[in-house]
C-alpha cells in the first residue's frame, strides 16, 4: 500500500477537490473488500460528489451512518473530519490505519457491520474558490437566478496577492476604526473615537453597479444556501432567505436528496459544519416539548458523549440557533434526515473557539456570533500572532479601485482561525469528533435470529418456528419521528421451500413489524432504582409456517432498513430436541 493511504494529509492541511479525490481512491485501491466510492452527482461547475461506502462487502444494505461536510463553502474543516471518519471506519478491519482509541473487541466486532456514508464534501466548487481565493462562499459561487441582476460586491482579488480580504474607503461618516493594537483589525467605532474613520468592504468588485449607489455585501441574500433548500418544512424566498425557487433546486442537495431516498437503511446522520464549537439537534421549528420525548432521552444520550468526548455541548436548534427568537429556520438538512428518513441527526459546529476567548455562554449560543466587544477582537488579534502563525490580519495597502478610485486592502482572511480552525488544530478535532461518532454508530439496531423449530404435528406436517430479535441499541424504525413514513416498513419474514410444500402459500411472506431496541437514552423513568424494568420482550418476533413433507426451507428475515439474513433448515428437523439443522447465512 502506497504512503497516500497512511499519511493522512487531510488531518495537518485544507485539500483541494483533486487532493480529496486522490485520497478517496488511494483507499479504494488499498482495500477493494471494504471500500466502495461512488459519485452521486456533478457540480455546475463539472465536479464530482463524492459518496465512500465502507464496510465489509459494502454493496450489502445493513443498518448504516452518513457523515458530511463542506456544504457551505468556506466550511472546510468538516471534509477534514467526514475523512477521519472514513479513515476510522476503514481501521475498523485492518491494523494498518489508526483508530482514534482502543476499542473493546465487542465493540469492534458490532461496528464492523456497521456501513459507513461518507460524502466529504457536498460543495466542491465551494470549497474549490475558497481555498483557490478566499472571500465568503456561502455554498455555492452562483447567483440565484431572481437576484441576477441585483448589485452585489464579488470577490476579486485587488493586489495580487493571492487572497481576497477586505478593502476599507476613508469616510468621515464611516462606522469603523482600526484597532492601535493590531495591524489589520478594524473595530465598530464608538462616540468616543477619533478620525479617520473608515468604511469597510469585501475586496473585490460591484456587479451590476449604477456607477453611484454601493451596495451592503449581503452575505447571505441572492444565493443559494444548500441547508435551507431541503424539503422538510421549506418555504419559498424571501420568507426563507437562501431557500431557492423549490426543494431541491440546487444539484448538489438533490444528489444528497436522492441518495438518501435510495438509503432507507440510514438510522444516523452527521453534518459537520463550522464554527463554535457546539452540536445543534432538533426541533429546529419547535420548542422540546413538543418534540417526541423517547426522541429527546436518546439526543440526551449524544449530549452527554458530546460533552465527555468532544467538549461540546448539545443544544436545540429551535431554542438556541435560532437567528431571531421563536423565528425557525426551514428547508434545514438535519429537519430533513430526522423527520423525513428517520435518522438520529444533528449538526456539528467544528472548532470551539469562543470557549478559548473563555466567553461565558450565553442564554442562547447562537448570541456568540453577535456579541464580541473589542476586548475579545484585540484577543484574538493577539491569539492570531501567537498560534495561528498570523494568518488571519494583514495590514492595509493602499491600491486603485477601477470603480471606487484610492482605497487600502488587507485586513482580516478568516479561512484559517476563524471560519476554520488552524491546521495545527485538525488532528486532536479529527481524533474527537471522530470517536464520538463511532460511538453513536454503536448504537444502530442488528437483527439476529434467536431460535428456530420444526416440531410435528401429525399426519407428515409441521409447524416451523423462527425468533427473529433486534440486538442493537435502537429500535428497527430508527427514531419516532419518522416511525409512521409509509417507507419505514418493519421485519418481514419470507420462506421458500423445496421438497416440502406449504399448504397455504399465502402464509410464506408474513410482516413481523418492527422491533425495540435495549436503549432507552437517558432519563428514562424505567431505568431509575426505585422501580427499574424491562420492556417486555418486544425486541423479538416470531414466524410460523405450516409445512407438509419433508425438505428444506429457505428462511429470509429483515427489511429494507435492516438488511435480511437467511437461514436453510431441514425439513423434519433431526430427533434431538430444539436441534438446529441449518446451514447458509446470517
Amino acid at each position: 500500500m502506497g504512503r497516500d493511504v497512511h499519511d493522512s494529509r487531510f488531518r495537518h492541511r485544507y485539500l483541494s477537490h483533486d487532493a480529496l479525490t486522490h485520497q478517496l481512491k488511494a483507499w479504494v485501491q488499498a482495500y477493494p473488500a471494504l471500500a466502495h466510492l461512488q459519485s452521486i452527482g456533478v457540480s455546475p461547475e463539472g465536479r464530482e460528489i463524492w459518496v465512500l461506502t465502507v464496510g465489509r462487502d459494502p454493496a450489502r444494505k445493513r443498518p448504516a451512518v452518513w457523515v458530511d461536510g463542506n456544504m457551505h463553502g468556506t466550511e472546510l474543516a468538516g471534509s477534514s473530519v467526514a475523512l477521519a471518519v472514513a479513515e476510522a471506519a476503514l481501521a475498523l478491519h485492518t491494523d494498518a490505519l489508526p483508530l482514534p482509541e482502543e476499542l473493546p473487541e465487542h465493540l469492534r466486532r458490532f461496528l464492523q457491520d456497521v456501513l459507513f456514508y461518507v460524502c466529504p464534501r457536498i460543495s466542491p466548487d465551494g470549497a474549490e474558490q475558497v481555498l483557490r481565493q478566499g472571500g465568503f462562499v456561502r455554498s455555492a459561487p452562483r447567483r440565484s437566478p431572481e437576484a441576477a441582476a441585483a448589485s452585489y460586491w464579488r470577490a476579486h482579488d485587488l493586489d495580487g496577492d493571492g487572497r481576497c480580504r477586505y478593502l476599507r474607503v476613508r469616510d468621515e461618516a464611516g462606522d469603523f476604526v482600526a484597532s492601535p493594537e493590531a495591524p489589520g483589525l478594524m473595530l465598530p467605532r464608538q462616540i468616543g473615537d477619533p478620525p479617520p474613520y473608515w468604511r469597510l468592504y469585501p475586496e473585490g468588485l460591484i456587479e451590476h453597479w449604477d456607477g453611484e449607489t454601493i451596495p451592503e455585501p449581503e452575505w447571505l441574500a441572492g444565493v443559494p444556501d444548500f441547508n435551507r433548500n431541503f424539503p422538510w418544512s421549506w418555504r419559498p424566498e424571501p420568507e426563507q432567505v437562501g431557500a431557492g425557487p423549490y426543494p431541491g433546486s440546487e444539484p448538489e442537495v438533490r444528489a444528497v436528496i436522492d441518495f438518501a431516498g435510495a438509503h432507507p437503511n440510514l438510522y444516523a446522520w452527521l453534518n459537520l459544519h463550522t464554527f463554535g464549537g457546539v452540536f445543534i439537534r432538533p426541533l429546529i421549528d419547535a420548542p422540546d416539548s413538543r418534540m417526541d420525548q423517547r426522541d429527546l432521552a436518546l439526543y440526551r444520550q449524544l449530549e452527554a458523549w458530546g460533552h465527555a468526548r468532544v467538549g461540546y455541548p448539545t443544544v436545540s436548534g429551535f431554542e438556541e440557533f435560532t437567528y431571531q427568537p421563536d423565528t425557525p429556520l426551514h428547508g434545514d438538512l438535519t429537519e430533513f434526515a430526522y423527520h423525513q428518513r428517520g435518522c438520529l441527526a444533528q449538526v456539528c459546529e467544528l472548532w470551539d473557539l469562543f470557549q478559548r476567548m473563555s466567553r461565558p455562554r450565553p442564554k442562547r449560543f447562537v448570541e456568540h456570533y453577535s456579541a464580541l466587544d473589542r476586548e475579545d477582537m484585540e484577543w484574538l488579534a493577539r491569539w492570531d500572532r501567537e498560534h495561528n502563525r498570523g494568518r488571519l490580519f494583514r495590514p492595509w495597502q493602499a491600491v486603485r479601485h477601477p470603480q471606487l478610485g484610492e482605497v487600502e486592502v488587507g485586513g482580516l482572511d478568516p479561512v484559517n482561525g476563524l471560519w476554520n480552525p488552524p491546521p495545527e488544530e485538525l488532528p486532536a478535532i479529527c481524533q474527537s469528533v471522530t470517536g464520538y461518532w463511532l460511538q453513536v454508530a454503536a448504537m444502530l439496531p442488528r437483527l439476529a435470529i434467536a431460535d428456530t423449530r420444526c416440531m410435528p404435528l401429525g399426519a407428515g406436517h409441521w409447524e416451523l418456528r423462527v425468533t427473529v430479535e433486534n440486538r442493537g441499541y435502537l429500535p428497527t424504525h430508527g427514531v419516532n419521528a419518522a416511525r409512521e413514513r409509509p417507507w419505514n416498513t418493519g421485519v418481514e419474514a419470507s420462506v421458500s421451500v423445496q421438497g416440502c410444500r406449504l399448504p397455504r402459500p399465502g402464509q410464506a411472506r408474513q410482516s413481523l413489524g418492527h422491533l425495540a431496541g435495549w436503549g432507552r437514552g437517558l432519563g428514562e423513568a424505567s431505568q431509575m432504582p426505585w422501580f427499574q424494568r424491562s420492556g417486555g420482550n418486544a425486541h423479538q418476533a416470531t414466524a410460523r409456517w405450516i409445512l407438509q413433507g419433508e425438505g428444506e426451507v429457505k428462511v429470509c428475515l429483515g427489511g429494507p432498513r435492516l438488511g435480511h439474513l437467511t437461514r436453510t433448515i431441514t425439513v423434519p428437523t433431526p430427533p434431538e430436541p430444539n436441534k438446529r439443522a441449518e446451514r447458509g447465512n446470517a
